[in-house]
């Protein structure tokens, strides 16, 4: 799951985050994107902004983020935010923060905003195994840009069990993904089916094991 960081200030984000952290005894990944969902938005009454704007905003609230859940104290000034002598604690076990994920293909600035802030790249669910190669190959680029190793961020990508039911397509697809590089699958299991698929799910996976 994913927050759009437009929803909550990213102070406020950082504190959710590290309670979580906690509770959770240090299981806690932090999905955050830019925002999307114009409808949603608009029925709360929160600005979602041009998509430059929410690219903007976006990688400025992972500075933030980052600056929280790390630092001792954190000061920003920038367009849309800004902390002065700013804290978050008690922080939680991980270190030097819980991984950020980032999800989205977007070349010119989500790809720079993973290859600056993230420890887990989600490429996604509806874009082509062929595609793979030349999006990681443009992370690939902005890392080297920023000076980051790129064997620092887990790569992912949802495999979804459409509505035909077969899961050989499924092993099929997380297969030809992993065959490109990617580190991790994440089956998405959408209604009607359920818990009965588990298991020819599970044999139909168990030789990429």
């Amino acid at each position: 799951m994913v927050t759009g960081i437009h929803y909550r200030h990213p102070a406020v984000l950082a504190n959710m985050a590290s309670t979580l952290d906690i509770i959770s005894g240090g299981r806690l990944e932090l999905g955050v994107g830019a925002g999307w969902n114009e409808q949603e938005s608009g029925a709360y009454g929160i600005e979602l902004g041009t998509p430059r704007e929410r690219s903007d905003r976006f990688e400025e609230a992972c500075e933030v983020l980052v600056g929280l859940l790390r630092d001792e104290t954190t000061d920003f000034d920038s367009k849309f935010y800004q902390l002065s002598g700013a804290r978050n604690e008690p922080k939680g076990p991980q270190r030097p923060h819980p991984p950020i994920v980032i999800g989205g293909s977007g070349e010119k600035r989500t790809l720079r905003t993973v290859a600056r802030f993230a420890q887990h790249w989600n490429f996604g669910g509806s874009s082509s195994p062929d595609e793979f190669p030349h999006k990681r190959d443009v992370l690939y680029a902005h890392c080297e840009a920023v000076g980051r190793d790129p064997n620092e961020i887990l790569i992912s990508s949802h495999v979804r069990f459409g509505p035909d039911g077969d899961p050989q397509l499924v092993a099929e697809r997380a297969a030809a993904l992993a065959a490109a590089g990617v580190d991790l699958g994440i089956v998405v299991l959408p209604t009607p089916h359920t818990p009965a698929i588990l298991e020819p799910l599970a044999a139909a996976l168990e030789p990429l094991w």
